[in-house]
């Protein structure tokens, strides 16, 4: 037998199937169970919501999964890993409880409303070593990729200045958002995710001070305030000597449905990665020399579902607990920094 063989062989050998549960199938759950169905990349063993109209639905897309209504009865299946796609508020407690299962997690973000939730999931995750993937789709997005190699190269030289924006002129269509009992706002639902772009693009410097205001219907909000705000900024210093300036909002007049634009100024030139004229859908990085651009990537990019399917891959595989996702503790403390919590 061919050495090439051999090897096909024991890379097939050593993938499996991973056994899948779907907890939620609303809006994002359906999109992941789809995604992952349509790849034949798992087994899709069940699917857990209280919506029993929503799963007929899904009849086509996973006909053998067992149709359940409780997260109780997905837990006692032997399943390889779960998917969570309930309200928010749920994630953390529900992430907790698969991984005390012995069961593997992807989750929506965010994973915890705050630091001390996020930690205590992630301490979760080590404890059984178990692969814990959470969806922060900008990370695989192929502009995003290019642009934070380019950065981690060096080629921008020694990063100095970090502009963050996020505007969704739509607001949020989840109730949840807007209740202060949730700790909502959009600097949870749209700032985190800029906010975890910077620091994952630089290698997660340490955050020395922050400094923010939050505004709720126009009205600026006192430090500490728990409404949900719809309008916040940031000033983010690191331990680098590199400031960072944040803002995202939601029904923002601005234009456009959606903005997203994360860019990194260094003492060698500077780069972006952005939306496209206000779409949800297209990116672009670009590269900047003095008063040139240069494009690093541009849509189309079938992104959608793809930190889904790379968490299903390397479950495949028979990888445990990654220290990768400890980056999201910092991101998590920086987001209550902001909140001024």
């Amino acid at each position: 037998m061919s050495k090439t063989v051999l090897s096909r062989a024991a890379e097939t050998a050593s993938v499996h199937r991973p056994r899948l549960g779907f907890l939620g199938i609303a809006g994002m759950g359906r999109d992941r169970l789809r995604m992952i169905a349509h790849g034949d990349l798992a087994e899709v063993v069940a699917i857990a919501d209280p919506a029993a109209p929503a799963l007929r639905e899904l009849d086509a897309v996973a006909p053998r999964a067992a149709r359940l209504t409780s997260f109780e009865e997905l837990l006692a299946l032997p399943l390889d890993g779960i998917v969570i796609a309930t309200p928010g508020p749920q994630y953390a407690a529900q992430t907790i409880r698969a991984l005390e299962s012995g069961i593997a997690v992807f989750c929506q973000k965010p994973l915890g409303r705050t630091g001390l939730e996020t930690r205590r999931v992630i301490e979760a995750a080590k404890h059984a070593d178990l692969l814990l993937g959470v969806d922060r789709p900008f990370r695989f997005m192929e502009a995003m990729r290019v642009l934070h190699a380019v950065v981690q190269a060096g080629e921008l030289g020694d990063v100095y200045a970090v502009d963050l924006a996020f505007h969704d002129a739509h607001g949020p269509g989840r109730g949840w958002d807007r209740d202060p009992a949730h700790a909502a706002g959009c600097v949870l639902d749209l700032g985190s995710h800029v906010v975890d772009l910077a620091l994952w693009t630089l290698g997660f410097p340490r955050v020395t001070r922050v400094s923010s205001r939050r505004y709720a219907r126009g009205e600026l909000l006192p430090p500490g305030s728990a409404a949900a705000e719809d309008y916040a900024t940031a000033l983010l210093e690191l331990d680098t000597g590199a400031t960072v300036r944040l803002a995202c909002s939601w029904d923002l007049p601005s234009g456009r449905d959606v903005q997203v634009d994360v860019s990194f100024f260094g003492t060698a030139g500077g780069g972006s990665f952005r939306n496209v004229n206000g779409s949800w859908y297209d990116f672009t990085a670009e590269l900047y020399r003095g008063t040139s651009r240069h494009t690093l990537a541009d849509p189309p990019d079938a992104w959608g579902g793809r930190a889904a399917t790379e968490w299903v891959r390397r479950l495949a595989a028979g990888e445990r607990y990654d220290p990768w996702i400890e980056g999201l503790i910092d991101v998590a403390t920086t987001i209550d920094a902001v909140m001024g919590r």
